[in-house]
């Protein structure tokens, strides 16, 4: 359970930046991840204004743990991914992802790119606070080394998976707003070199995050959803602060759910390969299942997290997964929610098809679904769960998952309502067959948080 755990999240350690999360802490921490690597660690940042100070931080407390390391600068977490994948022993990813900016974080990754296992995690905190980093003699200190050409690598290898010609001839008009973050260092360019007709909104990168909040939700796209529809765009496109989140707009304006895109790649893929195991989080679309019984797939639910989902990919051998929220993984090239390939992948779709955005979407299988969430202290979460599946399984005869929260299956639909694994809240999401159904299993989701919260 997570619960247990002093210091990591669902993925890495995030906290407000330089009052918990300052140099001593970051570097401490970097120590204890390096003690247990004892090799060549990768970094790299995000665009946010202490990134620069936290990357000077977690690299003198690799060095000092005797580890070699390697600087990728500010570029998306997936490069760094990318970059560990194919090169180093380890990596540590200094992002907040979609928090606001006052947050920053640190996400440590294993050999393969993937988050690392809670083993590992627990071993760090242990060390952490109960007993001391390796601190290496004088003469076995690390040494530092840069990258600069990752960024370039990275765009073209993604730019691989994909019919660049038929994008090309498909002469597609596309908006991208990167929010300010990481993907401004990466996905304009990858969108020019795919002879698309760009226009950029906050593609500068500014820690401020001036142009909207990082988070892609609809409330934060208004200027991008008007852009489109001034301009009769094809598609228009949004990324989170680290850039591995893609949100798409239709051509009309429409703001199209993670779970929609997720539904339309993953039916490209399962085409493609002809079948496969598909991954995803047991918050996911009912629409995911029932395309993989159309095109010969099999779906593999994990628990809320995409470093669950990447782990599972590789034991599985996997060909595609991801989450309700725009993180889509392609496994052959990073084991983690990568925004450069689903890009590449969605114009690919719509080139290929001939078809709008709006179209594709409205041949997937339709479900209503609606999110809430609710603020709930952390030191309450535990105990609010149980006493929900106490609830749950006392008043009524549904089915319960309790892979991850709980999930609650209904004759007309689902709604799962967990703990956030790195703010103090609880989410609800819920699917039917109708919208009214999907907002009141939420209401219902949240009533019960509501009810058992201090």
């Amino acid at each position: 359970m997570a619960s247990e755990k002093r210091l990591f999240g669902t993925f890495g350690v995030r906290r407000t930046a330089n009052d918990v999360l300052t140099p001593e802490f970051a570097s401490r921490l970097a120590a204890c991840y390096g003690t247990l690597i004892q090799g060549k660690v990768a970094i790299g940042g995000d665009t946010r204004t202490t990134s620069p100070m936290l990357m000077n931080a977690i690299t003198s407390g690799l060095l000092s743990s005797g580890c070699d390391v390697v600087n990728l600068g500010i570029l998306p977490t997936p490069a760094v991914q990318y970059a560990v994948r194919n090169y180093y022993d380890g990596g540590i990813i200094v992002t907040a992802s979609h928090n606001p900016p006052k947050y920053n974080g640190l996400k440590f990754v294993d050999e393969f790119g993937i988050g690392i296992p809670d083993d590992m995690e627990i071993k760090i905190e242990e060390m952490y606070f109960d007993k001391d980093p390796k601190r290496a003699n004088w003469d076995e200190i690390g040494e530092i080394f840069n990258n600069d050409t990752i960024i370039e690598e990275y765009i073209d290898e993604a730019l691989k998976s994909v019919d660049t010609k038929a994008i090309e001839e498909a002469n597609l008009n596309v908006i991208l707003d990167c929010g300010n973050g990481a993907g401004c260092y990466t996905a304009p360019y990858l969108i020019q070199k795919l002879k698309c007709n760009l226009t950029t909104l906050n593609c500068q990168a500014d820690g401020f995050f001036p142009g909207r909040e990082p988070e892609p939700i609809e409330e934060n796209l208004g200027e991008l959803i008007a852009t489109v529809k001034e301009l009769n765009a094809d598609i228009g496109l949004a990324h989170d602060g680290d850039a591995d989140r893609t949100i798409c707009i239709d051509e009309k304006g429409n703001f199209v759910l993670g779970d929609k895109t997720f539904a339309l790649v993953e039916k490209q893929m399962l085409k493609e390969n002809g079948g496969g195991i598909i991954v995803t989080t047991v918050a996911t679309s009912q629409a995911i299942y029932d395309i993989a019984s159309e095109h010969n797939g099999e779906v593999i639910a994990t628990a809320v997290g995409d470093l669950l989902v990447a782990r599972e990919l590789k034991e599985s051998n996997g060909i595609f997964g991801g989450e309700e929220n725009g993180g889509l993984i392609f496994p052959d090239f990073v084991y983690g929610r990568d925004a450069a390939l689903t890009v590449a992948k969605i114009l690919e779709i719509i080139a290929k098809e001939k078809k709008s955005l709006s179209e594709l979407v409205e041949e997937l299988p339709v479900y209503y679904s609606n999110k809430m969430k609710i603020e709930c202290p952390d030191n309450e979460k535990k105990e609010v769960m149980e006493n929900i599946v106490r609830e749950v399984q006392e008043t009524t005869d549904f089915k319960l998952d309790t892979t991850d929260g709980v999930k609650i299956l209904k004759d007309d639909g689902w709604v799962i309502i967990r703990p956030s694994g790195t703010e103090p809240i609880f989410r609800c999401f819920s699917e039917s067959d109708t919208q009214e159904k999907a907002n009141e299993m939420t209401e219902w989701g949240i009533s019960l948080v509501e009810k058992f919260k201090k």
